[in-house]
């Protein structure tokens, strides 16, 4: 279990929450670098002030380095985190460049996510069919099938930025309709997702810690 108390030592801050995407592809690569911070699990329909302040848009995740300074788009953590120590190599993809691995997250930051959020909470978006977004959807994911085919991670043959940034979208797109997704023709896939939510970086990155509240012993991550 983490420690919840290491004395007073000055570590970046990171207010998140278990379940959201963004959140999980932040502690992703804070654990793959080794960066130990404070963790601050948020509740989100009760969102403490010290987020707020932090970030004025108040969405996880967000981390509050020592100096002040404020980080508060998940893929800038990714990156500020294995610039700092990158020992599985995230940012140096066994194939292509990492301009091409960043411009994969980007489509799955952009259209991907906007047909996710369409299919999976269709009541919030006015005239949306969610089957034709989750066929729009299919399309990016049958594309990654495609690469997947070729290698067992997006980049080649190990984990890539890539791979651990998407994947969360991937899972949760998925977990809409299992059956559906299961039955679709992408086990490269649905192999390559499977293998890295039974991982050890997935069980450690995911796991519950209680809700902060000002006042609270430090809980510390990794």
């Amino acid at each position: 279990m983490p420690e919840t108390d290491v004395g007073s030592a000055a570590l970046p801050v990171l207010y998140s929450f278990r379940r959201c995407p963004y959140a999980m592809r932040a502690r992703f690569a804070l654990l793959a670098s080794g960066t130990r911070c404070e963790l601050r699990e948020v509740v989100l329909r009760n969102k403490p002030a010290a987020l707020i302040e932090a970030s004025p848009k108040a969405t996880v995740p967000v981390l509050v380095l020592p100096g002040g300074q404020v980080i508060d788009q998940s893929l800038d953590i990714m990156q500020w985190a294995l610039a700092r120590h990158d020992p599985q190599a995230w940012l140096q993809p066994p194939k292509e460049t990492p301009e091409t691995m960043l411009a994969l997250v980007a489509q799955c930051d952009g259209a991907f996510k906007q047909q996710l959020d369409r299919y999976k909470y269709p009541n919030r978006f006015e005239g949306v069919d969610a089957l034709q977004q989750r066929a729009e959807g299919a399309l990016f994911l049958q594309a990654l099938d495609q690469r997947l085919v070729q290698g067992s991670h997006l980049f080649g043959d190990r984990p890539t930025l890539a791979d651990m940034a998407i994947a969360p979208f991937v899972r949760q797109f998925a977990q809409v309709d299992a059956d559906w997704f299961a039955a679709q023709p992408w086990p490269a896939l649905v192999n390559w997702l499977a293998t890295l939510t039974a991982s050890e970086t997935w069980r450690e990155a995911t796991q519950k810690y209680p809700p902060w509240a000002p006042g609270a012993a430090r809980q510390i991550f990794p």
